[in-house]
């Protein structure tokens, strides 16, 4: 501060206590100053506008030195709101009673967690999906559809998945709970690997791919998501997890390079999966029938992905993944035959939301 910025500063001391003064004390740094809070519209002279402008300069400074306690109570009052829309219990229905260590708190950025709802208005305990990847499944789709095979790779498709089978049936013999889990974590592959794979080419070539990235990925959802609802069903055994990471590890690798030499023979593959997976199904279906295996009720996640009743049991959720493969069965047999009419995927409407 020059001296005729200190002089102003103690003349108004001096002659004009009767102004509107505020002393600030700042007890953290051991000092106090002074800061005007009249405005300059409001004095009458010009040394007093002088003095406000010389004076303004430490008033800023000074009272921003509170500014972190007021963050961080803003700071407080927004992590204890996030907090409190962002408990999950994981869908044990035990909303809001989990420690807050468990919590994950993350609003900075403006991506913190939603406050989402059920239709009857009790919160949603799910962060894997959310309600609108709900949906009912349309069971009126023909389950005993069947590509005859035709063509060399047809047929070859064919022989393929009926190989792979042998191994299956011996490993998992009646035990459908586990071998729909094997099931599961094959098919939720090759939607995924193809989506990449197009995606990728889509880049390349600067072109659209009709939907079909996001249909073969949609696809890989709905798989992932019966393998979730599979394993709240059968709690696997520590070998059987293995040879889901071996199968997994061989499966995705051997089917990413048939994809990316022959996406048609791939497409009739996964179709003919899809076929055997309904046959499957269909026998696990009958030895629920027949008291072979316990119809327990629907686990939690099953009844709000399917939107199903709150009674639902284990048979309504083989009934629903049944349906959801029929449609996935449909899917890879048109897009392989698609290609097998010389044309590219992005020529035909891939069919989006069809589960």
């Amino acid at each position: 501060m020059n001296s005729n910025s200190a002089r102003l500063l103690l003349r108004n001391l001096v002659l004009h206590r009767q102004n509107r003064i505020s002393i600030w004390s700042h007890q953290s740094n051991g000092y106090s100053s002074v800061s005007l809070i009249k405005s300059p519209e409001t004095l009458g002279s010009r040394e007093p506008r002088d003095l406000y402008f010389a004076i303004s300069p430490w008033k800023r400074m000074l009272s921003s030195a509170s500014a972190p306690q007021a963050e961080s109570t803003a700071a407080k009052e927004t992590r204890e709101e996030v907090r409190e829309i962002s408990v999950s219990d994981g869908g044990k229905g035990d909303i809001g009673k989990r420690p807050p260590e468990a919590v994950t708190i993350s609003s900075y950025w403006g991506v913190g967690p939603q406050k989402v709802t059920r239709e009857d208005g009790s919160a949603w305990p799910w962060n894997c999906f959310m309600p609108w990847d709900a949906y009912k499944a349309d069971l009126a789709i023909d389950l005993t559809k069947h590509h005859v095979p035709k063509t060399f790779l047809d047929k070859f498709a064919y022989r393929t998945v009926k190989l792979l089978r042998i191994p299956t049936d011996i490993f998992f013999q009646r035990r459908y709970g586990c071998r729909a889990m094997m099931l599961e974590t094959v098919a939720a592959v090759p939607g995924m690997v193809g989506g990449m794979l197009l995606h990728l080419k889509s880049l390349r070539k600067f072109q659209q791919s009709g939907g079909w990235i996001k249909a073969l990925l949609e696809e890989a959802e709905n798989e992932r998501m019966h393998l979730m609802t599979m394993v709240e069903i059968v709690q696997p055994r520590w070998y059987e997890r293995l040879l889901v990471l071996t199968v997994q590890g061989v499966f995705f690798n051997a089917f990413f390079v048939l994809y990316l030499l022959s996406p048609k023979l791939a497409h009739r593959i996964v179709g003919y999966l899809e076929e055997e997976a309904i046959h499957s199904y269909t026998e696990f279906l009958k030895d629920i029938d027949s008291g072979a295996i316990e119809n327990i009720p629907a686990p939690a996640i099953a009844i709000d992905y399917w939107r199903l009743p709150k009674d639902a049991t284990l048979k309504d959720v083989v009934i629903v993944i049944r349906a959801d493969e029929a449609h996935h069965r449909d899917v890879n047999h048109f897009a392989s035959d698609i290609q097998f009419q010389g044309k590219e995927l992005r020529e035909a409407p891939a069919p989006i939301g069809y589960h």
